[in-house]
This record gives structure tokens, C-alpha cells and sequence, in this order.
């Protein structure tokens, strides 16, 4: 990548990485502070209430932008990155750097990228995927916005009596957030502040 890096620091080019979390009601769960010998209990309705969320860290700027989905599939792959595209001016390249889960592979999403990439050389492809290590999340800096908004939610946990508010708190400590944590950082090639 480093031979887009003066289209990335103009801005022409994104790098996004990006990821889907699968929020739960068991997310709320962790850890509470109490008065001694006191037990805390937080009451969950349904633990089978669940939200999938696409996210993508701007790897420039640090900013997220998240949205929530049905699930993690094709379908919702490709309507993220149609999203992403329209986040930005339609001269704008995006680089997506993400995991190899299998429907980021998928023939949908590959008849997706051959549609948006028509007739370009492989230099000027409007979507340029990058496929990460295998099992390797440590890699992807958007693993630590989901952690640092499932920490936020257990630390609110006692505002949280309906799944609503746990989304509400997800989606108020991530989208359109600006994340500074140190593996936010750890390319280098565009890792400094804005």
C-alpha cells in the first residue's frame, strides 16, 4: 500500500478495515462495582436478542462508521460496502481491509467488485480488497473499537432494562467516533493524528 501513499494522505484513497460484530444480550455482562457483600444483578429479558453491526475503521482519519444488518452474509456485505461508497465523493478509491470469512469471498461479492471495477486497471479500481491473515484479529484495528464499545456497554449495564438501550449505547460509543488506541496506529504508513 505504501504505493498509494500520497493518494491516502490527500485523501483519494481510503484504507478501511473493516469488520462485523455480533452484539448480544450477554454483552452487557462483566464486571460492576458495589458495595461490599453486595451482589449486583442486572436484569436480562431475552438472551437471545442479537444485532449484527458492519463497521469500518478510516484507517487516515480513525473515524468508524457503523451500521447494524440482519446478520453477517453476502447480501449485507455487499449493502455495507455500497454504504461505504456513498460516505465518500464517487472519485474517492477505497482499499478494504478485512478478514477471509467466507462471504467476503463469496461469488456475490465478486460479481459486486467486477461491476464496480469495470474496464479500470487493478491501479484504479474503485474497491481494492485486502485479505488478512487467517484467525488472526489481532491485525485488524477495528477489533479494539469492538471491544472498547462492548466495555462501554457493561459500564452503563445498569441503564440497559431493554436490548433498544444496548444497542443505543453501541451505536452512541461507535459511529462516527474518532478512536486513538495504540493498534489504531500500527501500520505506520498513515498512522498519525488528524
Amino acid at each position: 500500500m505504501s504505493q498509494w501513499r500520497s493518494e491516502i494522505a490527500s485523501g483519494h484513497v481510503r484504507v478501511l478495515f473493516l469488520d462485523e460484530c455480533h452484539l448480544v444480550w450477554g454483552d452487557v455482562s462483566g464486571y460492576a462495582w458495589s458495595r461490599r457483600n453486595q451482589r449486583v444483578d442486572v436484569p436480562i429479558a431475552s438472551t437471545r436478542e442479537r444485532q449484527t453491526y458492519y463497521g469500518a475503521l478510516d484507517y487516515l482519519t480513525k473515524q468508524v462508521v457503523v451500521q447494524e444488518y440482519s446478520a453477517g452474509n453476502e447480501v449485507n456485505t455487499v449493502a455495507f460496502l455500497k454504504y461505504l461508497q456513498s460516505c465518500y465523493d464517487p472519485s474517492t478509491r477505497l482499499i478494504i481491509v478485512w478478514d477471509g470469512v467466507n462471504y467476503h469471498r463469496s461469488a456475490m461479492m465478486q460479481e459486486f467488485l467486477a461491476q464496480v471495477n469495470a474496464g479500470l486497471s487493478s491501479e484504479q479500481w474503485n474497491i481494492t480488497c485486502v485479505r488478512l491473515a487467517p484467525r488472526a484479529p489481532e491485525q485488524n484495528p477495528i477489533e479494539d473499537v469492538w471491544l472498547q464499545a462492548k466495555q462501554f456497554i457493561r459500564k452503563y449495564a445498569r441503564l440497559c432494562h431493554r436490548f433498544w438501550a444496548v444497542k443505543l449505547l453501541f451505536k452512541l460509543a461507535t459511529h462516527c467516533q474518532t478512536f486513538t488506541f495504540a493498534r489504531a496506529f500500527m501500520y505506520g504508513y498513515c498512522s498519525y493524528p488528524i
